[in-house]
């Protein structure tokens, strides 16, 4: 030390030789470590989106469902009415053209369930038990579509008019629509429907409630009308 200082040298910090290497080595790990934070970005975002649940709600898990469907078509009925009509046409008040038209007239109706009016009171959850109970709303039915260029028409009489023929098919579509609409109400058909519509609930419910984490989740449904779910 004291010969450097009468020589006049100073000395050079050892760790100017060693700064280079240190940040030889920052540079190379750099590209890595924007690696590993995207990486764990993209995980930390699929996981808040696919499997992150804000409340643990399987009611609002189960009510997000609902709403993104609104309604639901649960059963479809075909089926074919038959419609009669009979027209006599007079001259002087005396009849003298009788005539007699029946129409086999194939026909569908829909059956649904709005879910857009059910609220949080519409479901009940059992964290022991792990079940959640749903209570429907009535069915609705839609207007029976009667497809009438697929029917089959039959007709008496020696003589039909137009006005005879335009009369008697109109009296038979009014028949096929009233008839129609009974058939669609029938307690036997409305009973198929609504089992129709529970299996499609618990089907539409449990699936996603399984997704979103809360396991093997039991799901009962009835109508308001009824005392026990099934």
């Amino acid at each position: 030390m004291a010969d450097q200082l009468k020589t006049g040298r100073t000395l050079e910090p050892q760790v100017t030789r060693d700064a280079p290497v240190a940040r030889r080595g920052l540079a190379k790990g750099a590209p890595w470590l924007v690696v590993f934070v995207l990486l764990a970005a993209v995980v930390w975002l699929g996981w808040r989106a696919f499997l992150y649940q804000e409340e643990g709600d399987p009611v609002g898990s189960a009510m997000l469902a609902f709403e993104r469907q609104n309604a639901l078509t649960v059963f479809s009925s075909r089926f074919e009415v038959v419609a009669e009509s009979e027209d006599t046409r007079g001259v002087l008040g005396v009849p003298v053209l009788r005539s007699r038209q029946a129409t086999i007239i194939p026909a569908s109706v829909e059956y649904r369930l709005d879910l857009s009016g059910m609220d949080r009171g519409d479901f009940a959850w059992d964290a022991e038990g792990e079940t959640l109970d749903v209570t429907l709303p009535p069915i609705r039915t839609t207007t029976p579509n009667l497809d009438e260029a697929r029917a089959r028409v039959f007709t008496e009489g020696s003589w039909v008019t137009r006005d005879a023929s335009q009369d008697l098919a109109r009296n038979n579509s009014r028949q096929a629509q009233a008839k129609a609409s009974a058939f669609a109400r029938n307690p036997e058909v409305v009973a198929l429907a609504r089992q129709a519509a529970k299996a499609a609930v618990r089907q539409n419910l449990a699936i996603p409630l399984q997704v979103a984490g809360y396991g093997d989740v039991r799901v009962r449904v009835r109508f308001e009308d009824e005392t026990e779910a099934s």
